[in-house]
């Protein structure tokens, strides 16, 4: 393989994307601004630059996995970002959730640059990035689609090119997250009254998961993290409520009203301020909980 990864973002999901590309045979360059991280990479095979303008220089191919907006903006935008100092001819994927504005953005810039930009938020979480299953939703040139489309195969399980627009991938990724957070919080608000109403959530779920009630986000959030009492993100609570408020935006922008929507973002925002912002989204069943366990005394 002729092609050498650079991979900026090595975190929660960025580092087992990375493993999976060096366990396929590519040569991986990767960067974070968290030592523990480059330090995790090196031990799995990867070669860690510290200097991230120097990682974009050796790299034919750039993959970038990051939290915010914010973040994703800077390390392409800054004086020594992707766009000010990537090779011509380079091949940027941004895997990162982000607004959709933004995306299109980045690909006008990238093109103007002479570099080739695709947006590519993933799906399937923690689990999905380790196990290579992600559900991957690519929008940009279909030819620069095609010359990576290993890499994206090696990442995951069902890859989509959904077009031309930059943006669609993300557009469609916002609207997945919109539904897992009202999945999350009916998975609360179900397992928590059954327990007041002294129905085992075992028992629950066992039979909503053979009627309609049976979800993928029930099964994720009630088997993985509420059944054992285990909270380590796979995806945290302030990474759903970013997304969330990024939904909320675009809606407003086309002029579609969210009425669950919109309380979502603000009931995600007071189970953060709660404290349990940087658990895995699953604990807004140990907000609830706790409510109830205050409400009785």
């Amino acid at each position: 393989m002729t092609q050498t990864i650079g991979f900026i973002g090595l975190g929660n999901m960025g580092l087992p994307m990375a493993t999976n590309l060096i366990n396929a045979g590519y040569t991986v360059l990767g960067f974070d601004t968290n030592e523990a991280s480059n330090e995790k990479f090196v031990a799995i095979g990867g070669t860690a630059i510290a200097d991230v303008a120097q990682l974009i220089a050796k790299s034919t191919v750039i993959l970038t996995s990051l939290p915010t907006p914010q973040v994703v903006s800077a390390v392409y935008r800054g004086p020594q970002g992707i766009i000010q100092t990537a090779n011509k001819g380079t091949i940027i994927v941004d895997f990162s959730t982000v607004n959709p504005q933004l995306n299109d953005e980045l690909y006008v810039e990238a093109q103007q640059a002479e570099l080739h930009y695709l947006g590519a938020p993933v799906s399937g979480g923690v689990i999905g990035a380790i196990k290579a299953t992600l559900t991957i939703m690519v929008g940009g040139d279909s030819e620069i689609h095609q010359q990576i489309t290993t890499i994206f195969n090696t990442l995951g399980k069902n890859i989509y090119h959904l077009g031309t627009s930059p943006s669609i991938g993300t557009r469609i990724k916002l609207l997945n997250n919109l539904m897992i957070g009202f999945y999350t919080e009916a998975v609360a608000e179900t397992i928590v009254l059954g327990e007041q109403m002294g129905i085992e959530a075992d028992v629950l779920f066992e039979v909503l998961s053979n009627s309609y009630g049976q979800s993928r986000i029930f099964e994720r959030n009630y088997l993985e993290y509420m059944k054992n009492n285990d909270y380590n993100p796979g995806f945290t609570t302030n990474l759903l409520l970013k997304d969330l408020k990024l939904a909320k935006e675009m809606a407003q922008q086309v002029g579609v009203p969210l009425p669950i929507g919109d309380k979502l973002v603000d009931l995600y925002s007071t189970i953060s301020d709660e404290g349990f912002g940087d658990n895995d989204m699953a604990a807004s069943y140990l907000s609830l909980k706790n409510k109830t366990k205050i409400e009785q005394l």
